[in-house]
């Protein structure tokens, strides 16, 4: 396959912190998906026309960003996904500003001002690797979605697309998994649409009428496939050691209470939260 090289300056607004936005898409990466080497993050790309690759590299004022496309109309779409996948078009100062404006968080938005959300550039890649990572370390979840690519991905350049049909059944999971996989995967054919930009509310209902979707994997999904800023997760065991760490209620109800002052910014407080574990999302790669 033929690809066209094209590279941009991808800019944004200061600060951004940027361990927990590398370090989460360095650490959950699909081996043959998405590779990280010299300093440069680079994935494939599912795209309108065509496909093709990008390269992600980031500077104190802008994200250099080089994709190779097989078809020229895509560039638009592949920049529109880069600027997504690292939330470059977040807006710090407001975000920092109601956050900090609890005395709880506002020491950690002081220590890592700009806070990302990492996000994704294929709603139903992410689903189907949530599906995956469900009840499993962020490595087996590694492994599986890595299988899958090798087995049934796409070539585009040097790296693979990640599938989006296969059989479920061969899956080395529990079949209470695959059952949701197959759930998933019907639901996608039959016009699930998880791309950012679609309407919320419908995708929330239509996951949670899926079987094995309970909450923590749908605002999962909405926070990072479909750009909900406000998403929260207080099932999430790194949120619940975190809140104990800072003071915050404990039980999933009253930590879902006292994160209403954190409106319409929970995805990011999230972020915050989990980066006070001492865990390889949080930072990048020496």
């Amino acid at each position: 396959m033929r690809l066209r090289t094209f590279t941009e300056r991808l800019s944004f607004q200061a600060p951004l912190c940027p361990g927990n936005l590398f370090g989460h898409l360095i650490a959950t990466a699909v081996p043959g998906v998405e590779e990280w080497r010299d300093g440069v993050y680079r994935r494939s790309l599912r795209l309108s026309f065509g496909c093709g690759t990008a390269a992600l590299r980031l500077f104190p004022d802008h994200v250099a960003c080089t994709v190779e496309l097989s078809d020229d109309r895509d560039l638009a779409e592949a920049l529109t996904l880069c600027r997504f996948l690292l939330d470059l078009d977040a807006d710090p100062a407001a975000v920092d500003g109601a956050l900090a404006a609890d005395p709880l968080l506002a020491p950690l938005v002081e220590a890592a001002p700009g806070r990302r959300v990492p996000r994704t550039v294929d709603g139903a890649e992410f689903a189907i690797r949530a599906v995956l990572g469900q009840q499993v370390s962020t490595k087996a979840a590694r492994t599986h979605a890595a299988r899958l690519a090798t087995a049934h991905g796409t070539p585009v350049g040097d790296l693979l697309l990640f599938p989006l049909e296969f059989d479920p059944a061969e899956l080395a999971v529990p079949g209470s998994r695959r059952r949701t996989m197959a759930a998933l995967l019907d639901a996608l054919r039959s016009g699930l649409d998880l791309s950012p930009g679609e309407d919320r509310a419908a995708a929330r209902a239509w996951l949670t009428s899926l079987p094995g979707f309970g909450p923590w994997t749908v605002e999962t999904i909405l926070m990072r496939a479909l750009g909900d800023q406000d998403a929260f997760l207080p099932t999430d065991l790194g949120i619940r050691l975190a809140a104990e760490s800072l003071g915050l209620p404990t039980t999933p109800a009253a930590l879902l209470r006292r994160a209403e002052a954190w409106r319409p910014y929970r995805s990011y407080a999230v972020q915050h939260l989990w980066a006070t574990g001492d865990h390889e999302v949080n930072r990048i790669p020496a």
